[in-house]
């Protein structure tokens, strides 16, 4: 199956922990980062999901935030640190290539973001992804 979703990361769930509806998988990283994805319970039960399972967190690029100083104080459970590879810009929006530890990501912000923080290649940067916003494939 082929999915528009540009950020695939492959990795390796190293725990569940089961709610009454929902469920918080963490997965380790291909690139040595854990990600945490709040998924439904009957998700983790479809696709079996247990310590050693290969996935790929998927994550839409919209649903990628950037930013440029230190983060501290947020909800948000995913931090991941990167390095701008490339940016992408039209008349209200952005593509930032995001090089990461093993992989890259895509966020799609507004143009004006990109101009307000100063993005440019080479900006480190961190991405911030909300643990409801990163689905779970099982691979193979």
């Amino acid at each position: 199956m082929s999915l528009s979703i540009r950020n695939q990361l492959p990795g390796t769930v190293v725990g569940v922990v089961p709610g009454a509806a929902m469920a918080v998988v963490k997965v380790r990283l291909d690139g040595g980062q854990q990600i945490t994805s709040a998924i439904t319970l009957e998700a983790v039960e479809d696709l079996d999901l247990v310590v050693g399972t290969a996935v790929r967190a998927l994550i839409k690029a919209t649903e990628i935030s950037l930013a440029t100083g230190p983060v501290a104080g947020l909800s948000i459970r995913n931090h991941i640190p990167g390095t701008v590879a490339h940016v992408t810009t039209d008349v209200a929006m952005s593509a930032v290539k995001v090089t990461v530890q093993g992989a890259e990501l895509t966020a799609a912000i507004t143009k004006d973001a990109v101009n307000d923080l100063g993005i440019v290649a080479g900006s480190a940067v961190t991405a911030l992804i909300k643990s409801t916003e990163v689905s779970l494939a099982t691979v193979g």
